[in-house]
């Protein structure tokens, strides 16, 4: 037994074309002086549906039928059969179209091709060029901003999802290296600081050697608690070595237990002879911090191996302090007694020569004169904070472009609109010719007589559509018999031939029954 299927969910273009047909269809209906006719109508509707089938994949393309209909409709570009698809198919060539200038082109192609239409066929060009520059930017423009703010929005919170997730994995990435780090820092601080103790037991245990009055048996045990020391801290180094990272690893910031003075004291106290030599009066590195730390890492490690392979010899640890920064120096001579074999592939030095440099400093090791010198020099160390909100200075950007071109583009077409608005009322109120002075007026008065009583201007757009049929080669105009605006008023309709008046006429507005021309036409008598 089959399965039904399940009920398709509606096309949205479907939808689309539905809501957008039904102020084409009705416009008439609901006496808003646009009338079509009916092949015009359906014609309308099937360009409409064309639009709606190509609005997802072809915008430009639907824009385009939208405009080309508005403007087959009326030169100003401004209806209300197709005004609400203009501005729908505006919106959605924001949405769906990645690049602007394609857009532009568009309107400034319908900007052309209305203009030409107003030069050419328009009534009264300047007002209608003003309607339709006016419809243009408020009507396509803006509505294409918005598409365009509303599909960078969209991208922007995609965009942040995506680094979210992102961050996400470099926050666990960066958790799980720094538990490895933090193992191999502790693998690094325990060799560095066992083998100085080591090597410091290995002192003592040379001390005890030579001590005189000792058993034959007690010195081989001395000696061999030295061999014992320089072994472990061979095991040790090689055991831990493979816990250490790359040599560019950052210093721990953790603070030493004790200043470089209390370590040279206390290499002193157990055998070593070293010698600690603070030069000039400057400020030594802060105690605890990442300089000190640093130059406490130098130190131990010159001092561990001065005792592993230079035993007997002296040793200079010199340290200068200056505002920029401090400088260590550690200097021994030549051995002066037998120790156990140097061990081979040390990376101590490699490694503190990496940490110096990494944050700006110097480092030298080499041979000098007869013994060896350990120096660098760590600049003094200050933590830089990134301003807050630097990560989200991009969205921040866009979205006050995007919301500088809304605004330009709606106070654009505000003015425009308002620019459009005055025209109209001034040939509104300038086109009313008064009742009384209709009523004076006689069949067969002159022209000249007649237009002393005429306003400056005759209607526009007139209502020729509901008005009786004009006497063969008049020509007639159309005058308002009242001043309001937004309304359906009166017209009065003079016909003029060879110089004379020839017929006088009164269009009722939309909404008024036979009565009210009858009263007319009964106060013109």
């Amino acid at each position: 037994m089959e399965r039904p299927r399940p009920a398709r969910a509606p096309d949205g273009r479907a939808l689309l074309w539905a809501a957008l047909a039904l102020p084409a269809l009705t416009a008439d209906r609901l006496g808003l002086n646009e009338p079509r006719q009916l092949w015009q109508q359906l014609a309308g509707v099937a360009v409409l549906a064309v639009a709606a089938a190509l609005s997802r994949r072809l915008p430009h393309v639907a824009f385009g039928l939208a405009a080309a209909l508005s403007l087959t409709a009326a030169p100003a570009l401004f209806t209300v059969s197709y005004g609400p698809a203009l501005g729908v198919f505006a919106l959605l060539l924001g949405l769906r179209a990645g690049r602007a200038r394609p857009a532009v082109l568009c309107f400034a192609a319908v900007g052309c091709a209305g203009t030409a239409r107003i030069v050419l066929l328009g009534v009264d060009p300047a007002p209608e060029w003003l309607v339709m520059t006016g419809t243009l930017l408020f009507g396509c423009v803006f509505p294409w901003l918005c598409g365009r703010y509303w599909r960078q929005s969209r991208e922007l919170a995609e965009a942040g999802w995506l680094r979210a997730a992102r961050l996400e994995d470099e926050a666990r990435l960066a958790e799980e290296r720094a538990r490895l780090r933090e193992r191999a820092r502790i693998a690094q601080d325990m060799h560095d600081s066992l083998g100085h103790e080591l090597s410091l037991i290995a002192l003592r245990a040379g001390a005890l050697q030579v001590a005189p009055g000792l058993a034959g048996e007690h010195r081989t045990a001395a000696a061999d608690l030295r061999a014992a020391a320089a072994d472990a801290t061979d095991r040790l180094h090689r055991i831990i070595g493979v816990l250490r990272e790359d040599d560019d690893e950052p210093v721990p910031l953790a603070p030493a237990g004790e200043t470089l003075e209390q370590l040279v004291a206390r290499a002193a106290g157990s055998g070593l002879p070293v010698r600690w030599e603070p030069v000039g009066q400057g400020p030594v590195a802060e105690p605890g911090g990442v300089t000190e730390r640093l130059l406490y890492r130098v130190v131990r490690e010159a001092l561990t191996n001065a005792a592993r392979h230079a035993p007997g010899a002296a040793v200079t640890v010199a340290v200068t302090g200056r505002a920029a920064g401090t400088s260590v120096t550690v200097t021994n001579g030549r051995a002066t007694e037998d120790g156990p074999r140097p061990s081979r592939g040390g990376t101590g030095l490699l490694g503190l020569r990496a940490a110096v440099t990494a944050i700006g400093g110097t480092f030298e090791a080499g041979p000098h004169k007869e013994g060896f010198r350990v120096r660098a020099y760590v600049p003094e160390q200050r933590t830089a904070v990134r301003p807050a909100g630097s990560a989200r200075a991009p969205f921040t950007h866009a979205r006050r472009r995007s919301a500088a071109g809304l605004g330009a583009a709606a106070g654009v077409g505000v003015v425009l609109v308002g620019a459009a608005f005055g025209w109209y009322a001034y040939a509104e109120t300038h086109s009313v010719l008064e009742p009384a002075a209709y009523a004076k007026l006689r069949v067969g008065t002159p022209v000249a007589e007649v237009e002393r009583v005429l306003p400056e201007r005759d209607v526009n757009d007139p209502p020729d559509d509901r008005a009786p049929a004009p006497p063969e080669g008049a020509d007639c105009r159309y005058y308002r018999a009242s001043g309001e605006l937004f309304v359906s008023v009166d017209h009065f309709r003079l016909c003029f031939d060879v110089g004379r008046l020839v017929a006088k006429d009164v269009v009722p507005g939309l909404g008024l029954s036979g009565e009210g021309r009858e009263e007319y036409e009964e106060f013109a008598r």
